[in-house]
């Protein structure tokens, strides 16, 4: 309903239309006291007023009560008409404008490139521009459906084309009956992970509607459609994702809208009663809202309290859980063990929140269970989708948020738990209830179990006897016995196992990708998906068959990381779990290919923002310290808060990915060292790294440490100041790098003026100095004189902490004759730090 209908009568001398036509033409007008009726007069468009301002609409023309219309799209929401006098045109360049009575266009749609486009008003509610001469009735220059306001009409798509970006959502009125202007509710589909459309109050989720199961919403079980008449419809692939229903009953009416209270309606035309019936709404209760019941959590509209923790669980906040708080959510009994881990059968839920999620459509839920259990950061898993007995896999990797239980309609979802908990969950969720069936049934699987162990002992004797017999001919024949130490045991390691001569990969506890899958996300590897390229292969963007984007760093086959740098980063990263750190989705080797698959970053490398003149600009003072603390707190988290103690030894402004929000993540952990919890450094007969960035101690000596990894990061803070970089930059007749540039500027008393001129003055001295400081304590030559990076960071958030004056930093000096760029394979270099001559060899 939208309030009061006012049309205007007045003479004009534009053209006029009857109100039985729907189509406009480009010699025509349509002005505020004219409307388009659709060929069957179900829709009509026209001007309306609210509050003394003109809109141009399309409302119901058959479900019009007490003259007032109900409206279904606006064309000019935010930009009305502030009088009575305008119309609305065709375009010189094949759009559609409003025009005001001072004859200046207050709004217009995206122009085309039509040479005799013409507006039609459609039964379906749709408002298209289309060519004179089109005869196929889904070619269109332009529609309104592609640009919903606050309604969904049957065959609207909600969703995204990835193909060109353009998102379709919808957004409630400012006021119900006074404001069509654009409010603060919207209702939006998330395409990444598995995909799931959200309520939000301006940029805060407050409903979440469940990823799709092949039926419904696994949020909304009562999503069921009406006999004949309304079929709801989910469709993804590599191109679009959308949601959308149809009708099949031509006397239905129906539409999904956004109130401006933050209600998500379907509403029906009742005709007997000529009233819209509200068939559902959400949120509903209490359990609607979301992350209700916080992290592990399971909330239950039928429970009082409502809010539990899941089986294996505790409240985190006892105190709070108590007074029917639950938002802080739960934590485990028991720490999970990895491989002796199991699951708990929960149903009739709503799906954890599944955008950051691994999805494997082609697997089933047994294979879903065996990579879970191999992967010891996943912590759970799921079909896709319900249908036929269940298909697809679905894992999560960090902490279940906003679920729910229904009494019945939801789906199965298995958690990963202790076996200590689940040994004291038992049958039911409680403790052990054990009946003579349970006992018979367990005598059975044991009796099976001894003979299949009994079965397979002989099995594998009769195999190594063949295999001795095989190996005894194949040394007569002069051929070699093939290493047993390819890669990890000779066991299969691609779901194409015919294909793969790699060795098992399994304890690497990660999602395994088939070479085809990768080819095709990439476009067969093509140069328009191209990234970027280093000494150790080629990054592509590609997109997955869900719509998620992904980046694959395809190792090159000469690459100077082998098999070893190879199994290094991946067991690293898979383990770590750190919003600093890139996220490795997955890997794959599939005959003489080894492929690792990431997280996409929307703004790649920070190398190439921060040197480009044309968009170091856009690195404002103030996004660049967030930058520096970003990675301090994750190389924090890799020396000292992480399962292992890593030294990640190539830490430069390349291997720093930068999210949508220019988030910093630290990336490529191929020559990283793990160091037991009491070794403070190590040696090294190969020295691997970057010139630029290595500590004097390692270039030398082979002397590697977390003081190393500080070293490398002072350098990336005096290249994120400064834009400039340290290898490369000399200053003063090629006599001083950055670090030597940097430092006499602080010994002269100048250091701000180390900043980067692109940077206007907007930054905050003090600010600056500190970081030029903090710089310059971490570069200094001696290993011992150099912070921790718990006192990085401290002095970093903190404007009081104290810190040392820093010494003579260990820098190269003058030029050195081999340019070329990190990452280059072996090479032979010299450079001198203060006045030492070393030479390095396989110099990345």
């Amino acid at each position: 309903m939208r309030g009061t209908f006012f049309l205007f009568c007045f003479t004009t001398l534009f053209p006029t239309l009857s109100v039985s036509i729907d189509t406009l033409t480009s010699s025509q007008s349509l002005p505020t006291n004219q409307t388009l009726l659709s060929l069957n007069a179900i829709f009509e468009l026209g001007f309306f007023s609210y509050s003394n301002s003109l809109y141009l609409g399309i409302w119901y023309k058959t479900s019009i009560k007490d003259n007032d219309p109900t409206v279904v799209w606006v064309a000019n929401r935010d930009t009305p008409l502030q009088n009575s006098i305008g119309f609305l045109k065709i375009g010189d360049k094949g759009n559609l404008v409003i025009i005001n009575q001072s004859q200046k266009p207050i709004w217009s749609s995206n122009e085309t490139n039509g040479s005799n486009p013409i507006l039609q008003l459609l039964d379906s509610g749709n408002l298209v521009l289309k060519e004179a001469n089109e005869n196929d009735p889904t070619k269109f220059l332009w529609q309104s459906f592609d640009y919903p306001t606050d309604t969904l009409l049957p065959g609207m798509k909600l969703g995204w084309d990835l193909d060109t970006g353009m998102e379709k959502h919808i957004t409630s009125w400012r006021l119900t009956n006074q404001d069509p202007s654009s409010g603060d509710f919207s209702f939006k589909l998330d395409y990444r992970g598995l995909p799931e459309i959200f309520l939000y109050n301006k940029d805060q989720i407050i409903y979440r509607s469940g990823p799709w199961n092949g039926e419904r919403f696994s949020g909304v079980p009562e999503m069921q459609p009406v006999t004949d008449s309304i079929k709801f419809t989910f469709f993804a692939d590599q191109h679009q994702v959308y949601y959308t229903f149809s009708i099949g009953n031509s006397s239905l009416l129906s539409r999904l809208s956004v109130s401006s209270n933050g209600e998500l309606q379907r509403l029906t035309w009742i005709q007997s009663t000529q009233i819209w019936n509200k068939f559902w709404y959400a949120p509903k209760d209490q359990c609607d809202s979301y992350r209700e019941c916080g992290p592990y959590g399971v909330c239950d509209a039928n429970a009082s309290p409502v809010c539990n923790c899941i089986s294996g669980f505790h409240p985190k906040n006892q105190q709070a859980w108590n007074l029917r708080d639950g938002s802080d959510g739960c934590v485990r009994n028991t720490k999970l063990a990895c491989e002796s881990d199991g699951f708990l059968h929960m149903m009739n839920l709503k799906l954890p929140e599944t955008t950051s999620v691994f999805v494997n459509r082609s697997m089933g839920l047994v294979e879903c269970r065996d990579l879970c259990i191999r992967n010891c950061s996943c912590t759970a898993y799921a079909n896709i989708e319900i249908t036929n007995g269940g298909s697809g896999c679905v894992m999560w990797f960090g902490e279940l948020l906003d679920v729910r239980r229904y009494p019945s309609g939801g789906q199965d979802f298995y958690v990963r738990l202790a076996a200590s908990d689940l040994d004291d969950i038992g049958v039911e969720g409680g403790s052990h209830k054990t009946s003579n069936t349970v006992k018979d049934v367990g005598i059975i699987v044991g009796v099976a179990a001894f003979i299949l162990l009994a079965f397979g002992i002989f099995i594998l004797w009769k195999k190594r006897k063949l295999q001795c017999l095989l190996k005894g001919k194949t040394e007569k024949r002069g051929f070699p016995e093939r290493s047993q130490d390819l890669l990890m045991n000779e066991r299969v390691f691609s779901s194409n196992r015919e294909q793969s001569d790699e060795s098992n990969l399994n304890d690497l506890e990660l999602p395994l990708f088939d070479f085809n899958t990768i080819t095709m996300a990439t476009n067969n590897f093509s140069e328009e998906n191209k990234l970027g390229q280093g000494g150790f292969g080629i990054v592509y963007k590609g997109r997955l068959m869900e719509g998620q984007n992904i980046a694959v760093k395809r190792l090159s086959k000469n690459s100077g990381q082998g098999v070893e740098e190879f199994k290094t980063e991946v067991k690293l990263i898979v383990k770590l779990q750190h919003r600093n750190l890139v996220r490795l989705l997955g890997c794959s080797i599939q005959m003489d290919e080894k492929m690792l698959v990431y997280e996409y970053m929307e703004n790649r490398s920070l190398d190439a923002i921060l040197f480009d003149k044309a968009k170091k600009s856009s690195l404002v003072w103030q996004r660049r310290f967030n930058i520096i603390c970003g990675i301090a707190r994750g190389l924090l988290y890799l020396h000292q808060d992480s399962r292992f103690r890593i030294i990640h030894r190539d830490l430069k402004a390349s291997n720093i990915l930068l999210d949508r929000d220019m988030n910093p993540k630290i990336s490529d952990f191929g020559m990283a060292r793990i160091f037991g919890t009491d070794q403070t450094e190590a040696n090294t007969m190969r020295v691997v790294g970057t010139y630029g960035y290595m500590s004097p101690e390692y270039a030398m000596d082979g002397i590697f440490s977390v003081k190393s990894d500080v070293f490398s990061f002072g350098v990336l803070v005096l290249e994120i100041i400064s834009g400039k970089k340290n290898r490369g930059f000399y200053y003063a007749n090629k006599e001083l790098n950055l670090l030597g540039h940097a430092w006499k500027l602080w010994t002269e008393g100048n250091a701000l003026e180390l900043i980067d001129s692109s940077i206007d003055n907007s930054y905050s001295p003090s600010e600056v100095h500190r970081c030029v400081q903090i710089g310059l304590l971490c570069v200094q030559e001696r290993a011992e004189d150099r912070p921790t990076m718990s006192s990085v960071v401290l002095m970093l958030s903190s404007d009081t902490a104290s810190m040392s004056q820093p010494k003579n930093p260990g820098f190269c000096l003058g030029r050195n004759p081999m340019e070329t760029d990190s990452s280059s394979g072996k090479q032979e270099e010299s450079c001198t730090v203060n006045q030492v001559t070393v030479t390095m060899l396989d110099a990345r």
